[in-house]
């Protein structure tokens, strides 16, 4: 199994760190693009989602993300240190009020791209699994 972690701040810029991330996790782990289509969505925007609304874009707070490899699973963790939030209490993207907003459509997304997602620590950790096999 391996095991791979990486610390940002949270500055919207530092996903270009986290896609070089993801690049060379496909390069070492020989995924087939489809996953990786997928696995590069659905982090970035866990990522961006622990940016912007968990940690507030505060720069002085980290966002963790961490990569578990296994035989049949890629597992990522992505961590913020913001307030966490209601996963009962979002606005369904797909309802005729919320088609035309810019953003609500993350973890819709997320949930859409990978085999399975959780949330843990009220709503501060999001886990992203791919089905490798």
């Amino acid at each position: 199994m391996n095991n791979i972690n990486i610390e940002i701040p949270s500055i919207a810029e530092n996903i270009r760190i986290v896609e070089s991330f993801i690049d060379n996790a496909k390069e070492r782990f020989q995924l087939n693009d489809d996953i990786y289509g997928n696995i590069m969505i659905a982090v970035t925007e866990a990522v961006n989602n622990a940016i912007q609304h968990g940690n507030k874009g505060d720069k002085n707070k980290n966002v963790n993300l961490n990569l578990i490899i296994d035989q049949n699973t890629i597992r990522f963790k992505i961590e913020d240190e913001g307030p966490g939030f209601d996963l009962n209490n979002l606005p369904d993207p797909t309802s005729e009020e919320n088609l035309e907003k810019p953003n609500g459509r993350g973890i819709f997304l997320m949930k859409h791209l990978c085999d399975e997602i959780s949330f843990e620590n009220d709503g501060r950790v999001v886990i992203l699994e791919f089905y490798i096999n």
